[in-house]
């Protein structure tokens, strides 16, 4: 967090609002998608960080006075700014007070409301040795044999390898690496089936290394976290010693930030999917990854510190580790911010674009890799970037050429496109 960004939470924190002639505290970084409600065009505001589960759904009206909100205007100014939008409409002050008043006992304003609600999720989250389900329910069925057979579904979709689990004709090696979504089942599973059936016909790991997406932002390149994974299914452990032996390998705090984990879907979902195919045979080394580049816009020296870390744990270990970039690819569309749809020229575009980049992925060569999705600053905004690099970098020296498996893309509901594949590298022949 930014020293401004804590002044401005401290003195937010001091204050009232309900006058008109302070500034009202700012709007919380949130995922904002338009959506049609009870026949009417509305604004949705969630959480991207979790911490409030339940989302609002607010009136074009009232999401102007939201949009209005960063720390510095006044009620004035809101009106002014609505009048000026509108041609001369009238907003009045306590429409604004109850927009201001509503949002912030929901906790999506950086108040003191918001920092009561922050702590307690936090110290709660802090203080347990599990971090529990936090999609169950929402994305995937709560009851157990509901979601087992959910599960199942994903491998004989349309778009999946249309085989039951475990189907696939065995073979005698570890597979090393691959590349598998973390978009929801419902939209990708067919592309997970793909890489956990590849997984199921190889030697079972011990351990499974899983690069997720710090979604919610961290200000470290990696976050770690020595909490077990709690699913329907059953507990996924976390191998302590592992992550003790990543941690004391690195000149930097990697727990910083930790509570991220708590409502971050890029590893629950594999979390899940791991427990069902193997039950307590495996554990996992949840890692998320942030942001890589500093102030020089090179890969930080701190990323390749943690990468050898894991190279060395892996090796001392002794066990039977593979890893998981838990990535998707592009980010097209009016709900990434780009003024476009979404047509079929679009689509081969990014295809194309996402082929390019896969290229030297497939090659083994990390390097080249980031630098390809990173030639146009990432502009498909590529959220697996960092992930796969990471998985790349880790198991370096073992595997050879990779093989694309699937390719795909899902509809994001608010207007746009998210791709993602699976791609899995075998291991160099001893």
């Amino acid at each position: 967090m930014s020293r401004n960004l804590q002044s401005m939470l401290e003195w937010h924190a001091t204050q009232r609002y309900s006058a008109a002639i302070m500034p009202l505290p700012p709007l919380r970084y949130l995922d904002i998608t338009p959506v049609e409600h009870e026949g009417e065009t509305g604004v949705l505001l969630s959480d991207a960080e979790g911490i409030v589960e339940d989302p609002l759904v607010l009136t074009p009206v009232a999401y102007f006075i939201a949009a209005q909100l960063d720390g510095a205007r006044e009620v004035a100014d809101v009106q002014a700014a609505f009048a000026n939008a509108t041609g001369g409409g009238v907003l009045r002050e306590e429409d604004v007070e109850r927009v201001v008043a509503f949002l912030d006992e929901h906790g999506f304003l950086l108040s003191e409301s918001y920092l009561s609600i922050r702590a307690q999720a936090v110290d709660s989250f802090g203080e347990s040795p599990i971090r529990p389900a936090y999609l169950d329910g929402k994305a995937y069925p709560k009851d157990p044999a509901a979601l087992r057979l959910y599960l199942d579904d994903q491998f004989t979709r349309a778009e999946g390898p249309k085989k039951k689990p475990g189907a696939l004709e065995k073979q005698e090696s570890l597979l090393r690496c691959l590349v598998v979504p973390h978009i929801d089942y419902e939209r990708g599973g067919g592309t997970y089936a793909h890489g956990y059936a590849r997984l199921l016909a190889h030697d079972a790991p011990e351990v499974v290394f899983i690069f997720g997406v710090a979604h919610a932002g961290s200000p470290t390149p990696f976050v770690l976290t020595k909490k077990h994974f709690d699913t329907p299914l059953g507990l996924v452990e976390t191998d302590v010693a592992l992550v003790e032996r990543i941690a004391a390998g690195c000149s930097w705090d990697v727990f910083i930030n930790e509570f991220v984990h708590r409502a971050e879907h890029s590893i629950e979902f594999h979390a899940v999917m791991l427990r069902h195919l193997y039950g307590d045979g495996v554990r996992i080394v949840p890692i998320l990854c942030g942001p890589f580049l500093n102030e020089e816009n090179s890969i930080a020296a701190e990323v390749h510190e943690f990468l050898a870390a894991c190279r060395a744990a892996i090796a001392e270990s002794g066990m039977r580790v593979s890893v998981i970039a838990s990535a998707d690819f592009s980010h097209v569309g009016r709900r990434f911010g780009d003024d476009i749809e979404v047509d079929d020229q679009v689509l081969a575009s990014i295809r194309s674009r996402d082929l390019e980049d896969i290229e030297p992925l497939l090659a083994v060569d990390a390097e080249e890799w980031f630098a390809s999705v990173m030639r146009d600053d990432n502009a498909r905004r590529v959220c697996g970037v960092n992930c796969i690099y990471s998985a790349l970098k880790t198991v370096e020296g073992t595997i050879h050429r990779g093989e694309l498996v699937h390719y795909d893309h899902a509809p994001d509901p608010a207007g746009g496109i998210v791709s993602f594949a699976n791609i899995v590298f075998s291991p160099l022949e001893s």
